[in-house]
């Protein structure tokens, strides 16, 4: 018999989270008797306008709104919902959780449970800043991206399970295409997180004094660095894994606060699912997906510095991490190693019922 899923994911699939948490599951699922159908609260136009910084007309939000609504009203007609980061933003926790009549999966792969406590949602706060917490607890449920955000679910319920956001490796393959006269750095992002590129401005600018260096930005837009070749692309589905394969070393920086060790990682997983070698902030899931064998952890502008110089001055040794990456990815971070999780969790959900 088939496992009906409705998935209610906050955005469209422009947006990785929806892409890779639940929309690259169906086909495995589907080969299990699951059948996973992906409904967003807010489609890809409002994920285009967010991303170029315009507003989205309030008629549309409304008209969203109102569809989830109605989708509710048929939820009998599935066995389990998966909701995605959120139901229904800036609606209270302990409405949110009793809107879901069938057994609910929550996943989540950012620290949205600080979401309502930041600066631009202080006016409702009091109301919000704990939003989270009956929304999880009620869940039949809960799939975390990282450990942090583990840590903090179980504690609300014990029916938690580690799920990182991962890559298919039939994808993410290693394909070399390096450019020999110019040291490429790479990083793959949004808009919004394009502000931890501050990281990397002063060690760049001192190993573009040493030498030629592109730093190639996906996604995102980087600030200008003098000396530097910067070159801020728009990101592409379809180039995606052709424009990783050429960079000569991927980087995450971020900044050690609460919101950041929610991350998962996952431009790391990118870059090392294409055999690419990182360096990264020792931030959260950084720490747990990079080792002494697949890159490098740097906090201060000499660790950059000197973390960046050492993989530039050493092809072998790029060679070297980018293998030993590509072999952490497949064991722990792909798609073949977690679609039993989200199996076993699926199942056990709907038989709960």
């Amino acid at each position: 018999m088939t496992i009906k899923v409705l998935g209610l994911s906050l955005y469209g699939p422009l947006a990785a989270s929806t892409r890779y948490r639940l929309t690259q599951y169906a086909p495995g699922l589907s080969q299990q008797g699951i059948d996973l159908e992906v409904k967003a609260l807010l489609g890809d136009s409002y994920v285009q306008k967010s991303f170029a910084g315009e507003k989205y007309p309030l008629t549309n939000l409304i008209k969203d709104y109102l569809n989830r609504a109605t989708l509710l009203f048929r939820q009998n007609d599935y066995d389990v919902a998966i909701v995605n980061a959120e139901l229904f933003p800036l609606l209270p926790g302990f409405i949110e959780s009793r809107l879901l009549r069938i057994p609910y999966i929550y996943d989540f792969d950012d620290a949205f449970f600080l979401k309502y406590r930041l600066d631009r949602f202080k006016r409702v706060s009091f109301l919000l800043r704990d939003k989270f917490s009956p929304v999880v607890s009620r869940a039949a449920a809960v799939m975390a991206g990282n450990h942090y955000l583990a840590d903090y679910a179980k504690r609300l319920n014990p029916a938690t399970h580690w799920l990182p956001t991962v890559v298919d490796t039939e994808r993410y393959t290693p394909a070399p295409c390096k450019r020999e006269d110019v040291f490429t750095v790479g990083w793959i992002g949004s808009p919004s997180t394009s502000v931890y590129l501050s990281k990397l401005v002063q060690p760049l600018e001192q190993l573009g004094r040493e030498g030629p260096v592109r730093f190639l930005v996906v996604g995102g837009c980087s600030p200008t660095i003098p000396g530097v070749d910067v070159v801020n692309m728009p990101w592409s589905d379809a180039t995606e894994v052709e424009v990783i394969n050429s960079f000569d070393v991927g980087v995450m920086p971020l900044f050690d606060d609460e919101w950041a060790r929610g991350k998962c990682a996952f431009k790391l997983i990118q870059y090392m699912a294409c055999g690419v070698p990182v360096v990264a902030s020792p931030v959260g899931a950084n720490v747990d997906v990079v080792n002494d064998a697949s890159g490098l952890l740097a906090v201060s502008v000499a660790d950059w510095l000197g973390a960046l110089r050492r993989l530039r001055d050493d092809p072998a040794l790029r060679q070297i991490f980018g293998t030993t990456a590509r072999q952490t990815v497949e064991q722990l971070y792909s798609l073949r190693s977690t679609l039993p999780v989200m199996v076993k969790t699926i199942k056990a959900v709907a038989a709960g019922r």
